[in-house]
């Protein structure tokens, strides 16, 4: 009995840290940073079991929030296909330089995008309608595409930690620029995913338990983001960014739990 009562309540962290991500990932694009902190810290999770099935559970994510944001016309196919040229191989190149650059520096150079970017979003720097959507080409999309791949598979973040700034400062209206966050997922988990399985690094019970629950999360997130005033979803990008991107600084400068 002790050991059911325990199994069922790593189920249950496992299933509330998911849905808390997936549910931020599916309303501002932004949650998987949180994710595997929380497995780490509260869960006891090992960093690297942690990363693992946070991957697996992005690729869920991906798909339900691919899904409600294209249902609602808010993914331009055209621009996502061409980022995943360039995310796909990033990903790959990111998996191998993890043991070569520090993460820390990296984790660094993120937290100042992130609140660089909240910081200009609260100045009123970022597009909240559709209206004159900047061109972007094929070059700038694959690398833009690339760095996310790279960055996002070396801080386990997903994709839409790094690809939602980016886009942000490019001046794209913010549901497209979370629309795009949403599908990049796919690629990038799934790259990540398989190679986290080729070398043995993986908990099926958390990545099913992370899945389940942020499969959730994400649907309801990416409801709720359709339905609240577009000056009201840019407010809570911009809090959420300068949160994230503190976060990181703390964790860099060892000061977090």
């Amino acid at each position: 009995m002790e050991l059911e009562a325990t199994l069922l309540a790593a189920f249950t962290m496992y299933l509330g840290c998911g849905f808390l991500a997936g549910a931020l990932i599916g309303c501002i694009g932004i949650g998987g940073v949180v994710l595997v902190p929380l497995l780490v810290y509260f869960g006891g999770v090992d960093i690297k079991l942690a990363i693992s099935a946070a991957m697996f559970a992005y690729i869920v994510s991906g798909l339900v929030g691919t899904y409600i944001y294209a249902q609602s016309k808010s993914i331009q196919w055209s621009m996502a296909l061409i980022l995943f040229i360039g995310a796909a191989p990033g990903a790959l190149l990111g998996s191998w330089l993890v043991a070569v650059i520090d993460g820390d520096f990296l984790k660094a150079l993120i937290g100042v995008l992130a609140i660089l970017s909240g910081v200009q979003t609260l100045r009123g720097g970022v597009k909240t309608d559709h209206g004159d959507t900047p061109s972007l080409g094929a070059t700038p999309l694959i690398g833009i595409g690339a760095i996310t791949g790279v960055l996002s598979s070396l801080t386990g973040t997903g994709g839409p930690l790094v690809l939602v700034p980016l886009l942000m400062w490019l001046r794209l209206p913010i549901l497209l620029a979370i629309g795009l966050s949403q599908a990049i997922q796919l690629p990038i988990a799934t790259f990540a995913t398989a190679a986290n399985l080729m070398a043995g690094n993986f908990s099926w019970v958390i990545a099913i338990s992370l899945a389940m629950g942020i499969s959730t999360g994400s649907l309801i997130g990416a409801k709720v983001a359709h339905r609240l005033p577009t000056a009201t979803l840019k407010i809570i990008v911009a809090v959420v960014l300068t949160l994230v991107g503190g976060f990181l600084f703390i964790d860099v400068l060892g000061l977090g739990v």
